[in-house]
């Protein structure tokens, strides 16, 4: 199977989540529950809307194969469960090859619908994630807690596939 060229935008989401996971597994339930104004919530509410989100946005890029998931009462273990299972989920959609044009539609449970094409549903995927994880580490920042370091870059050197030379 070829690689599409958003393996390595996806590969780097759902990393950079399951890091974050992992880095605020170590907190108290009440350092869980720091909230930073201008942010979505509590960094446990955060976390679950961001993997909520992505479980959305994977049924709907996927046509329906994916699960849809009730985040609400999870905790930091389930919400790491499913994004592990993201890990083989997206490159599955991509690699279906789709026409990027092609519209798909969210139905909600309100009876409300939206209708956007697949490339820009992907765009929302990636973005939403970035966004959250950011108010995440900003949470974390003022707790006195060092994010973890969950940029591209990382990913790539973690990976093995980003070389750096210094000055000679």
């Amino acid at each position: 199977m070829s690689r599409s060229t958003l393996d390595d935008a996806f590969g780097h989401h759902v990393w950079a989540t399951l890091t974050l996971i992992d880095t605020c597994r170590s907190l108290s339930p009440e350092r869980l529950e720091t909230s930073v104004p201008g942010t979505y919530g509590s960094i446990l509410d955060t976390m679950r809307h961001l993997v909520g989100a992505d479980a959305s946005y994977l049924f709907v890029t996927s046509g329906g194969k994916t699960e849809r998931i009730d985040e609400r009462s999870m905790d930091l273990a389930q919400l790491r469960t499913v994004m592990e299972r993201h890990a083989e989920a997206w490159p599955s959609v991509l690699a279906q090859g789709r026409d990027p044009e092609t519209v798909l539609v969210r139905h909600r449970d309100d009876g409300s619908a939206t209708h956007a094409p697949l490339s820009i549903r992907l765009a929302q995927a990636l973005h939403h994630g970035t966004d959250h994880r950011s108010q995440i580490c900003t949470a974390l920042t003022t707790l006195g807690i060092t994010p973890p370091s969950i940029d591209v870059w990382d990913f790539a050197k973690q990976d093995g596939r980003l070389i750096e030379i210094p000055p000679s």
